[in-house]
């Protein structure tokens, strides 16, 4: 999430104080991601310093109020329509479990898969209930939970998918569990 452009795209509606950015950002984000006073104005500060919002007013901090430029418009339309950069693939935490999983003697993987497959359904319920909970017209939560239930279910679908991988891997021999040594491994190059 960037915070900066979501506070530009806020000012290109008209002036607003620190306090009421902050308001705005988290009401139109579905309250789902709280903001911090302190990183509303440290980031004004900062559009400010890059010629991208102006303050009016004098004194204190929540007493200026701030302004979009037209360098601030721009940034905003081009941030707007590019798409976000989603290679390399992010260090997914899950993931590395699995992966360091397979490495540990003991450890039954697929329960592992299963632990972690219960939990995100569980979150998923949970997140269901909050979309059935809201009111028809609270669109920026119904956005989120949305996002937050197909990233869900896309880590079930994976989950699946590597349980199912990994039981059509031939089973070891207690001893090449032991002795087998560790390869390195290269970092996955992805193509444009």
């Amino acid at each position: 999430m960037s915070v900066p452009h979501a506070l530009l795209a806020l000012l290109r509606q008209g002036p607003k104080y620190g306090l009421r950015l902050q308001s705005e950002f988290e009401s139109r984000t579905g309250d789902v991601w709280p903001l911090n006073v302190g990183q509303v104005y440290t980031t004004l500060q900062r559009l400010e310093r890059d010629g991208l919002v102006e303050a009016t007013g004098e004194g204190e901090r929540s007493q200026k109020r701030y302004r979009i430029t037209s360098a601030g418009e721009r940034e905003l339309s081009q941030w707007l329509g590019n798409p976000p950069d989603l290679v390399p693939p992010p260090r997914d935490e899950l993931v590395i479990k699995v992966l360091v999983a397979l490495q540990v003697p003991g450890i039954d993987v697929h329960e592992l898969l299963q632990v972690h497959r219960r939990h995100v359904i569980e979150t998923m319920q949970r997140y269901t209930q909050v979309k059935a909970a809201a009111g028809e017209d609270d669109v920026p939560l119904a956005l989120v939970v949305d996002a937050e239930l197909f990233r869900l279910e896309a880590i079930v679908r994976w989950l699946d998918a590597a349980d199912v991988r990994l039981k059509r891997l031939p089973s070891p021999t207690p001893t090449e569990v032991v002795d087998a040594p560790l390869e390195p491994t290269r970092p996955m190059e992805v193509s444009p």
